[in-house]
C-alpha cells in the first residue's frame, strides 16, 4: 500500500502515503469491531486506501505538492485522481513500485546498515523494537537511523529507475534486508511469537519478486533463495503437536514440507553458475546439508562445521559464532562446542541473547554437570523474549532435574 501510495504521492511525500495508510489500518479496527471481518480484508484495505488517498488529491487540485506524473495529469485536464490511483493499484504496477521502493531505501548517500534499516521499516512493517532485534542493537540508534533515512529518502523527487546504473550497488543491500525479514520470522523476537510464518512467506515473495527481475537474477540472488526455501521447509515441525517450539535436532522430518526442499535445492543449484562463493551460499549450503539428513544420526556434522568455518572467515558475527561452537559440539563432544563457545570473539553483543546461555547449558548437560546446566538455562530463562521460549527452557531445565545427560541442544537452528 505504501509503495502504491509512493507512485501517486512521489518519495518525497512518503510520511503523507505512511499516514494514509496507517488511517486506512485505523478505519479498519473501528469499522470490523462494529461489523465483523469483511470476507475480503487486503481488498478491504486497499479500497480504504485509495479512497482516503482520493480525498488528498481532491484537496490538493492543483498537485503540485505531489509526484510529476499525477502533476502532469492535472495540468492537462484529464482526471488526475481516479485513473492514477486506480493504475497505481493495479498488480503489476505494485511489484514493480515495491521493487523501485526497496531499491530507492538504498539510497547511496545512507551507510548500508540505515538503508537495511528502511526497507524493514517501510516495505515490511518493522517497528524500531524488531529492527533492533534483528541488528542486536539499541531501539534509539535504530529510531535515529530511520529518521536520517527517512529525511534523504524524502530528498528525493521520484523512486530509483531500476534501469539506473547503480542497480547493482544497490542490490546486496536489499538482499540484506529481505534476508534479516526472514530471520526474524524464524527466529521471532517478538513478545507474541517465537515463529512467524507470515514474514517468512514475505521474505520469499520478496526475493521470488526480485528473481523475475533479470539483472537481480544473479547466483547471489539465488543462494539467499534457496537459504529461504531450505529454512521455510521446516516451519510446520517447528512446532511440536502440543504447539510447543522444537529444536532442529528435535523435530519430525516427516513434516517438513518436501515441495519446499526441492524449490530450495533447484535454487541451490541455479546459485552455482557464478565464480564466488558468497554468504548466502554457504549458509544455504548449511541448510541444504541438513535436509539431506533423513535422520539426526546422518547429519554431516564435519561438512557443517567446514561451512561454517568458511562463513567465519567471509562474514565473522558472535551469533555465526555460536553457531559454529554448537556444530563442533555435535561433530567433536560437549567439551570442544564449550571451548569454541567461550572463545567467541565480541561475545559481549550475545549477553541478551538466550540461546547463548541456552547453549551453554545443553552443553554442559551432554557433559553431566547438571549444575551448571541449570544456571545457564535459569540465565537464558530470565531473557526469553516469549512464550514459546519460555516453554522450551522450561523443559530443558526439567531435564536437569531429571540428570538426562543425553539431552540435545534447544538451539533452534
Amino acid at each position: 500500500m505504501i509503495a502504491a501510495l509512493t507512485r501517486v504521492f512521489g518519495v518525497h511525500n512518503l510520511a503523507l502515503a505512511e499516514d494514509v495508510v496507517q488511517d486506512a489500518f485505523c478505519r479498519a479496527l473501528e469499522v470490523w469491531r462494529v461489523r465483523g471481518l469483511p470476507p475480503n480484508p487486503s481488498a478491504w484495505l486497499m479500497t480504504t486506501a485509495k479512497n482516503r488517498a482520493l480525498d488528498v488529491i481532491r484537496r490538493e487540485r492543483t498537485a503540485l505538492t505531489l509526484a510529476p506524473e499525477v502533476g502532469r495529469l492535472a495540468a492537462s485536464g484529464r482526471p488526475a485522481g481516479p485513473d492514477a490511483i486506480e493504475e497505481a493499484f493495479a498488480a503489476p504496477a505494485i511489484r514493480d513500485e515495491q521493487l523501485r521502493m526497496m531499491f530507492s531505501c538504498c539510497h547511496p548517500r545512507l551507510p548500508e546498515d540505515a538503508q537495511v534499516a528502511l526497507v524493514l521499516n517501510i516495505l515490511c512493517g518493522f517497528g524500531a523494537g524488531e529492527v533492533a532485534a534483528a541488528f542486536l542493537t539499541g531501539r534509539a540508534a535504530v529510531e535515529k537511523r530511520i529518521s536520517r533515512g527517512k529525511k534523504v529518502l524524502g530528498g528525493a523527487r521520484a523512486l530509483f529507475d531500476l534501469a539506473d546504473a547503480e542497480f547493482t550497488s544497490r542490490l546486496s543491500a536489499v538482499r540484506r534486508a529481505l534476508y534479516l525479514l526472514f530471520s526474524e520470522g524464524y527466529h521471532g523476537s517478538t513478545a507474541e511469537s517465537a515463529v512467524r510464518v507470515e514474514l517468512c512467506a514475505e521474505a520469499i515473495r520478496l526475493v521470488s519478486l526480485l528473481l523475475e527481475h533479470p539483472p537481480a537474477a544473479v547466483p547471489e540472488t539465488y543462494a539467499l533463495a534457496a537459504l529461504m526455501c531450505l529454512h521455510a521447509a521446516r516451519l510446520p515441525a517447528r512446532l511440536d503437536e502440543d504447539g510447543d517450539l522444537s529444536p532442529l535436532l528435535d523435530q519430525d522430518r516427516s513434516r517438513w514440507d518436501t515441495a519446499l526442499v526441492a524449490r530450495g535445492l533447484d535454487f541451490f543449484d541455479r546459485s552455482a553458475s557464478g565464480e564466488t562463493v558468497t554468504v548466502y551460499h554457504l549458509e544455504a549450503g548449511i541448510a541444504a546439508a541438513h535436509a539431506a539428513a533423513p535422520a539426526v544420526g546422518d547429519t554431516d556434522w564435519a561438512l557443517i562445521v567446514s561451512l561454517y568455518d568458511r562463513l567465519m572467515a567471509s562474514a565473522p558475527s558472535p551469533v555465526v559464532a555460536m553457531n559454529r561452537a554448537i556444530a563442533i559440539g555435535q561433530r567433536d563432544g560437549p567439551e570442544r562446542g564449550l571451548e569454541a563457545l567461550h572463545t567467541i570473539e565480541d561475545g559481549d553483543r550475545l549477553a541478551r541473547y538466550p540461546f547463548y546461555r541456552a547453549a551453554l547449558g545443553d552443553l554442559e548437560l551432554r557433559r553431566g554437570r547438571l549444575d551448571a546446566a541449570r544456571t545457564h538455562l535459569q540465565a537464558a530463562l530470565v531473557l526469553a523474549r516469549n512464550d514459546d521460549e519460555r516453554r522450551l527452557l522450561e523443559r530443558r531445565l526439567r531435564l536437569c532435574s531429571s540428570g538426562s545427560a543425553g539431552a540435545r541442544p534447544s538451539t533452534p537452528h
